[in-house]
Parts: structure tokens; sequence; C-alpha cells
């Protein structure tokens, strides 16, 4: 008798456990990496887009991660003239959330042509390859969210600026509104912070306009750089971030930003850069990135996030210029909190 009960129990469950109601898959997350409807499946997401300039057309490379409908990443390196792989840390964590994330070399980068002509490196240039790089990858204000990093930052903005009607959300990683403002903080805070020997050679070096000097780099990456760019022993940085450096373009750099991120030096054309005054007009939700070591004031970042009209402000305590190697575990979470409230039409500014 006991038995039989037994049985009926265990079948009674079966039946049971089989009638719930399973709960749905998410297709977002079902097809993220489904690569069979789309015409880069045999690049893997590669695609090189002709863009039109001044000066005729060129390429730019440009790479798509993933797959989702609401919500597409268009990456803005930094620089000028660096490469899409200081972000390549995002394949340990956009994917995870089912985040699509397009990396992209800038014309003049490593991946695209790289036109010999200064008159090419102008903000306004930019703004409209960023703008038909858009338009080529069918990106639009119901998925297109933009992120930039330092001189990407400057780039998102001006974009923004210009084009928000056609943005989701803004990403502003790292950089402040203003160049002046930025060698102020480079002079009057993060100097004084360094040993005045260091301080005095690498001030001589400038003075006597001596930047092929090895031991400017030398002493930059060494004393500087390990401690406002990416705060880690340079023998323990990671490959993508060499990979980069190696990969720079000096022309574009030069001719921009100067020779160091010390500051904006001799007569790079972002010297006077300053968009502060219209930062009031940006309606777009917007999120904006600062770190306790960085380069950029973190208080001035704080202040960006105040100033536009959806602003957020993400803090990384333990962060400098590169706060997603150096403080990940507050950087992603961050952002891919933000991306996800205004996806869910949950974003609430602060």
């Amino acid at each position: 008798m006991k038995l039989k009960i037994l049985i009926c129990s265990v079948i009674s469950l079966f039946f049971f456990s089989n009638c719930q109601e399973k709960p749905k898959e998410d297709p977002i997350k079902a097809n993220y990496l489904d690569f069979s409807k789309r015409d880069d499946q045999l690049t893997g997401g590669i695609k090189m887009i002709p863009i039109q300039t001044p000066k005729g057309t060129f390429k730019v490379w440009t790479k798509r991660v993933g797959n989702n409908p609401k919500i597409k990443v268009l990456l803005l390196h930094g620089g000028p003239g660096l490469t899409h792989e200081l972000y390549e840390a995002f394949d340990g964590y956009f994917p995870n959330e089912s985040i699509e994330y397009i990396y992209y070399d800038q014309l003049g980068s490593y991946y695209s042509d790289q036109p010999n002509d200064n008159s090419l490196w102008t903000n306004e240039r930019f703004v409209e390859e960023v703008e038909q790089v858009r338009i080529a990858l069918g990106l639009d204000n119901s998925n297109f969210y933009l992120m930039g990093q330092s001189w990407g930052g400057i780039l998102a903005m001006e974009y923004a600026l210009k084009y928000q009607k056609n943005l989701k959300g803004l990403i502003i990683s790292n950089m402040m509104a203003s160049a002046q403002e930025y060698n102020a903080y480079a002079k009057d805070v993060l100097a004084p912070q360094m040993d005045p020997k260091i301080l005095k050679q690498l001030q001589d070096i400038e003075k006597n306009n001596d930047f092929n000097n090895p031991k400017y780099s030398e002493l930059l990456f060494k004393h500087y750089y390990t401690e406002h760019i990416l705060r880690m022993p340079l023998e323990e940085w990671p490959e993508s971030i060499n990979r980069c450096f190696k990969h720079i373009n000096p022309n574009v750099y030069v001719f921009m930003q100067g020779h160091s991120e010390f500051g904006i030096t001799g007569n790079a054309t972002l010297k006077n850069w300053d968009v502060k005054a219209r930062l009031k007009t940006l309606k777009v939700p917007t999120l904006s990135i600062g770190s306790k070591y960085d380069t950029m004031d973190p208080e001035h970042m704080k202040w960006i996030a105040n100033e536009v009209q959806n602003g957020r402000f993400l803090f990384c305590p333990n962060g400098s210029h590169l706060s997603q190697y150096d403080d990940p575990k507050t950087y992603f979470p961050g952002v891919i909190k933000f991306l996800k409230d205004v996806d869910n039409g949950e974003f609430k500014k602060g």
C-alpha cells in the first residue's frame, strides 16, 4: 500500500512539474551571438566604412560585437591617433549583459586609412565622420549610445552638441569640457604631487622643445602615467594597452594634443577647446565618469553631470585615466546600469 502511494506521489509530482510555466527565454540574450542574418558574418563583425572628406574618400575600420536591437554602443577612442584597443577590457563585461558594442578606429588611426594631411584633423570633420559611421551602421535614437573616453570624450561632446537628436544616450568618460581647465589641473594640482627633480627634468625638456629625447617618454611613463593614466607597474600593463600605444599615429596626436598627456603642449589645435557654456543645451541622458587619480579633475566631471539637463555622475575611487582597467569593479557596473536604466525607461539623473 505504501509503495502504491509512493508511486502515485512521484507520478503526480512529475505531471505537476511539467505543467509549471517554463521561464521565457530572453530573445536578445538568445540571439546575441547569432551572426547568421548579418552582412558582416564572414568578417566576424568587421566593416570598412567609406568616409567622405574634403580631401576625398577614405575608409575607417569598425567591428560590431553582439546583437542587441535596443542597445548599440559606439566607442570613441582617445588620443587623438590612438586605437580601439584601449577598450578591449569591454570584452569581459558587455557580452555578459547582452550589450552590443562597436569598436571603431577613427580616420588616421592604425586600422583605418591614414592620410598624411593635417587639414583633416579638426573637431568638425571628425564629428561628420562619426555621423557617417552612424548612418552606415544603421544606428538611431532608438538604440544609439555614444561613448567617448579622453579625446573620444571631446568628440562625443562635440557630436552630441550638433546631433543629439540621433542619440539614445551619451557617455563622457574621463574628459573635461575645457582644455584650459585640463591644463590648469595638470599644472596646479598634479604637477606639485610629483618629485620636484623629476618635474624639473620634464619641464626643462619641454622648455627646450626636446620631445624626441627618449628620457621624456621614460620619465612620463614611469613617474606620471603609472600614477594618472593607468595605476599599475609598467610591466603589468595589459597587452591591449601596450599594443594601443605601439599603434599610435604620432602625427595626429602631436598636431591636436601635443607631445604628452601632461597637459596640451605647444601649438596643438585642442589647446583652446572649450564647450562648457554649451553643455546646458544637452537633453539626452548623459553619464559623466571621473576618477580620483585621473589626469582630469573628477570635480569637473561631476559638474558636467549637473550642467547637462539629464546627467548622472559615476566616480571611480580607485581609478585613473583608464579606469576601466584600474577600477573595473566600479567602472563597468556603473556604465552597465546607466545603459540599462535608459533602455528600461528608468533613468534618473543624479
